[in-house]
């Protein structure tokens, strides 16, 4: 069987901030941030996902996660994707 590694962003219904984070389980761990269960998101619930990108290799994900997280360019590049998204 396959397992996929999950590179998301979510935003916060709240306070529009977002959170980037890998998982194999999605579905999960989205239910995870909005029930409270992850520290750091708990006080910016609910959570909306606004992108994925699937990945084979575990240290894909956490390499592409990263980059998301410590490279401004990467999250601006998504952002521009995401334009009619992020305006809604």
């Amino acid at each position: 069987m396959l397992i996929m590694y999950f590179v998301y962003i979510i935003q916060s219904r709240k306070n529009k901030g977002f959170y980037i984070g890998y998982t194999h389980n999605l579905e999960k761990r989205i239910a995870e941030h909005n029930s409270g269960k992850s520290y750091y998101s708990k006080r910016y619930a609910p959570w909306e996902l606004i992108y994925c990108e699937g990945y084979v290799s575990e240290k894909d994900a956490k390499q592409r996660e990263h980059s998301l997280k410590n490279h401004a360019q990467g999250l601006r590049r998504v952002k521009e994707r995401l334009r009619d998204t992020l305006s809604a």
